[in-house]
């Protein structure tokens, strides 16, 4: 249980790298999309980058943070978001709404692809780089950035704002349902960092932590990992117990 509680720092540090990593890809993807769409807003505002400094949101990198530095026991995690890609849907060729949908979706269903990608190297990496301290931490920081971009699309699947499911569900949204639900995006941030931690923390105070509601960064976090157990191919106990031991080692 004392090994549980401590901070692995370095799988920290990797969480927060891969996290500025995989945002950028993410964000950059919005921009893309819109530019094949015919709109050079993003383009016009230094969105269409690998720049990081264009997509990092301070708010969603200290989520990043603070979750990165968690005991091993929670565990430690690298999901967060970006500074949202804002098109101009009226310039999207596809039309408003549909336009608006396929650069929403575009950056959760690109950030998948990368982590699914990456994974799959990780497992053909996997024979050859178990075999000394150095190695093992290069295959460990593939799994961690295959994981962090995998929990980056599905926490972006989340209707609140900045995150992607904000967008996706107002465009899917009748006109008057719409304009109401675009009032909860001021509180957004908020309501995200509440589910998160506010929330949670307040429920192992009240003993209902268990509930699944107050363990949604879990629930990301094994779903993330469940995805790369998938690619290892192996019976999946056997796949997710040595995905997870690549990924703390």
């Amino acid at each position: 249980m004392a090994q549980l509680l401590q901070i692995n720092v370095l799988l920290a540090l990797m969480l927060i790298v891969s996290f500025l990593v995989a945002t950028t890809l993410h964000e950059w993807a919005h921009a893309q999309m819109a530019t094949w769409l015919g709109d050079r807003t993003p383009l016009a505002e230094g969105r269409q980058t690998l720049d990081l400094r264009a997509h990092i949101d301070p708010v969603g990198t200290l989520m990043c943070a603070i979750l990165a530095f968690q005991p091993l026991i929670v565990p430690p995690a690298g999901f967060g978001w970006g500074k949202p890609v804002k098109p101009d849907p009226w310039k999207l060729r596809t039309g408003p709404n549909s336009g608006v949908l396929l650069v929403a979706c575009a950056g959760p269903v690109f950030s998948l692809l990368v982590g699914l990608l990456v994974a799959a190297i990780a497992r053909f990496a996997d024979p050859f780089l178990v075999n000394n301290a150095i190695t093992t931490h290069l295959l460990q920081l593939l799994i961690v950035f295959a994981h962090v971009n995998i929990a980056l699309a599905l926490v972006n699947l989340l209707p609140l704002y900045p995150l992607d499911g904000y967008q996706i569900l107002y465009t899917l949204l009748p006109s008057k349902q719409a304009v109401q639900f675009s009032r909860s995006a001021t509180y957004g941030p908020f309501i995200i960092l509440a589910l998160f931690f506010f929330v949670p923390f307040l429920a192992r105070l009240a003993g209902v932590g268990d509930f699944p509601l107050f363990r949604l960064a879990y629930y990301i976090w094994l779903g993330a990992l469940s995805l790369i157990a998938l690619v290892f191919g192996m019976p999946f106990s056997e796949s997710i117990s040595h995905v997870y031991s690549l990924y703390i080692s």
